[in-house]
């Protein structure tokens, strides 16, 4: 199994309405995706901003394709994180998980 981890960044007072967006847009896509596994998504904020950790799971390398297209290194980010998001790494991070 592997384990996809991307992190964002958005102004404090759009913590909540981030929240909702990827709520409704972006985990029904996660889970709609073949080799698909499960999700942990993760929200911190502090004065002035909110940090958003997102690690989902998948079956394989190869299977994150179905989601990311290829490099699967490369961040998908859908038109709305636009209205939101501070900033837009590039690039995610994989691991291979090896115990649970």
């Amino acid at each position: 199994m592997i384990a996809r981890i991307w992190k964002g960044k958005t102004k404090r007072e759009h913590a909540e309405a981030y929240t909702e967006f990827m709520q409704q847009r972006a985990v029904p896509d996660y889970e709609g995706t073949a080799g698909f596994v499960k999700l942990i998504f993760l929200k911190r904020t502090d004065q002035e901003h909110a940090y958003f950790e997102l690690i989902t799971f998948w079956e394989s390398l190869d299977v994150i394709k179905n989601f990311a297209g290829e490099p699967i290194e490369k961040a998908k980010y859908y038109p709305e994180d636009q209205e939101f998001l501070l900033d837009f790494p590039e690039n995610v991070t994989h691991f291979e998980v090896f115990a649970k």
